[in-house]
């Protein structure tokens, strides 16, 4: 498959088809297309799995786009400032962040990924929901401000901040811990958690959050009860 990611802080992705090659994503995640290209719209899986869906961040129907002749293309742009990231599924599953999910070839599979452990779901930042992206072909997703990758050896850990992690393989252990300390819990600026990932398998961190970004913002907007 062929495609094209573009646009620095603010991506899209272009995927070039042939006739009868397919792409899905959500409903409304289309940016454009060329005049030549079909669109279906269902609800993939049955309504159970179109349920999980929207607990992870995407929409209860999807919409899949086929080539209707050779030369055609299909663009999906990200919604925040960011970066795009193509994952290739036949290396195996994925583990993303709430709402991450752009577009994929039909082969790929986007379910729902519940994290084990009442302290993560509750501390690690992203809930208790997560998607989980298998099967088989390219997947697209998007993240949030500038994207480290790390190659996690087997017994490697690291320590993020929560709601840093957007992306990592299945095989990585994801789980969260206190921070020690009075003092660092206090003044450290931290909070009182941080998520651990332990490999072997790659992680993907994010610079900001979607959350911490409009935290960041709220005092600057105008207060409407002050009218």
């Amino acid at each position: 498959m062929k495609y094209e990611i573009f646009g620095d802080n603010l991506p899209a992705v272009t995927v070039h088809l042939d006739n009868g090659e397919s792409i899905f994503t959500q409903s409304g995640g289309m940016t454009w297309m060329s005049s030549d290209v079909s669109m279906s719209t269902n609800m993939d899986g049955g309504l159970m799995k179109g349920l999980g869906r929207m607990l992870s961040g995407e929409s209860l129907f999807m919409a899949t786009y086929t080539a209707q002749s050779d030369g055609q293309h299909f663009t999906a742009a990200s919604t925040f400032p960011g970066a795009i990231i193509d994952l290739d599924l036949s290396n195996g599953p994925y583990i993303c962040q709430k709402s991450a999910f752009l577009c994929a070839q039909t082969g790929v599979n986007l379910s729902t990924y519940v994290v084990p452990g009442l302290k993560a779901g509750i501390f690690g930042g992203e809930g208790f929901v997560l998607q989980e992206l298998s099967g088989s072909g390219h997947a697209f997703v998007e993240l949030d401000g500038s994207i480290r990758e790390i190659d996690l050896q087997p017994g490697e850990r690291l320590k993020v901040n929560t709601g840093n992690v957007g992306i990592f393989e299945k095989t990585v252990s994801y789980s969260v811990e206190r921070i020690k300390g009075f003092k660092n819990i206090l003044f450290g600026g931290e909070g009182l958690f941080l998520t651990t990932v332990e490999g072997p398998g790659k992680v993907y961190l994010q610079t900001i959050t979607m959350p911490g970004f409009a935290q960041r913002i709220l005092p600057f907007l105008p207060n409407r009860d002050s009218n």
